[in-house]
């Protein structure tokens, strides 16, 4: 009865003992199993799909550099660590090296680009930007590539450099400069404005030689050629001791200029213009009443000229010495 009760006891130990084991085995691998998993092949695969499969393993990616490759595109991986099928814990780091594509391209062509488009064309393919050409044309808006060295379609590597040549636009229009000298100042401006030339600084001096209020000089001097929108300074010859007539009161550190309308039914378009340092300011610019007066200050101590239009038309020009 002893032995069969120790049988009975031994059997039941044996069968616990053996379940623990199973038991023990199975947990172990289902943490194992948890714990591990195994690294795809990611050779040949574009970089940003490689990155999120990665992460979805919860495996982390260490970037070790990259490389030209003539088979694998710009941005996939040409190598991985550790390799593929292997079997690692999460959390853990796989080292891959991306493609910088074949270090020989085709070059890209930029003609009709912006400069600006070029640029970034350039830079996605590894050209470095080389000499810069600029010229007028006739057919290409300005700052667009008119002609690039290398051609397009030929072989170039990466790094090398690219010299473009760019549009400046059409060529201004030239004229022979004409001889403003011994007319008034505002039959001189309207010469300038025809022929499209900026009026640049207004200066006065006195030649009791010369008739008083007339352009003595200029520059750039008569018969010189001059480009559209080119600035034409010029001397003005005044009378020693000229006060300003009818117009001017001083007050403080300025001078006022006043004008009044003529009586009528419609508004005018009044604008004031003053030069001075070779720089054009706009006073006055508005639809004015019949018949109302128009107060401007102007500074003092400076050789100021100021400009007087009405409805677009130059009826007044004023020279306001320092004397």
């Amino acid at each position: 009865m002893i032995i069969r009760i120790l049988k009975t006891a031994s059997f039941i130990l044996l069968f616990g003992l053996s379940a623990g084991i199973s038991a023990y085995m199975a947990l172990t691998y289902i943490v194992k199993s948890e714990d591990t998993v195994i690294v795809p092949d990611l050779t040949g695969k574009e970089l940003v799909y490689s990155l999120e499969m990665l992460t979805d393993l919860g495996l982390n990616t260490k970037v070790r550099g990259s490389e030209y490759n003539e088979r694998i595109p710009k941005n996939h991986i040409i190598f991985q660590d550790p390799d593929p099928g292997s079997e690692i814990k999460k959390d853990r780091d796989v080292r891959i090296i991306i493609s910088k594509g074949p270090q020989t391209i085709t070059m890209p062509n930029l003609e009709g680009l912006s400069i600006h488009q070029a640029r970034i064309i350039m830079e996605e393919n590894g050209l470095c930007q080389g000499k810069i050409s600029i010229t007028y044309s006739k057919v290409f808006p300005k700052e667009v590539v008119m002609a690039q060295a290398p051609l397009s379609g030929t072989s170039i590597t990466r790094g090398g450099c690219i010299d473009i040549l760019v549009s400046a636009g059409a060529k201004p229009a030239s004229y022979m400069m004409p001889d403003l000298t011994g007319i008034p100042l505002d039959e001189a401006i309207g010469i300038l404005e025809s022929l499209q030339l900026t009026l640049g600084e207004i200066k006065s001096t006195v030649d009791s030689r010369k008739p008083i209020n007339r352009i003595v000089s200029q520059e750039p001097a008569y018969g010189y050629q001059v480009l559209e929108n080119s600035t034409v300074n010029l001397i003005i010859n005044r009378e020693p001791g000229a006060k300003i007539q009818n117009v001017m009161q001083e007050t403080g550190g300025v001078q006022l200029f006043r004008h009044k309308l003529d009586i009528g039914l419609m508004r005018k378009d009044i604008r004031i213009n003053v030069n001075f340092f070779g720089v054009t300011v706009d006073l006055v610019n508005n639809l004015i009443k019949p018949g109302e007066e128009i107060w401007a200050l102007i500074p003092r101590n400076r050789n100021v000229t100021l400009f007087l239009y009405q409805d677009n038309e130059l009826i007044k020009t004023e020279v306001f010495d320092t004397w």
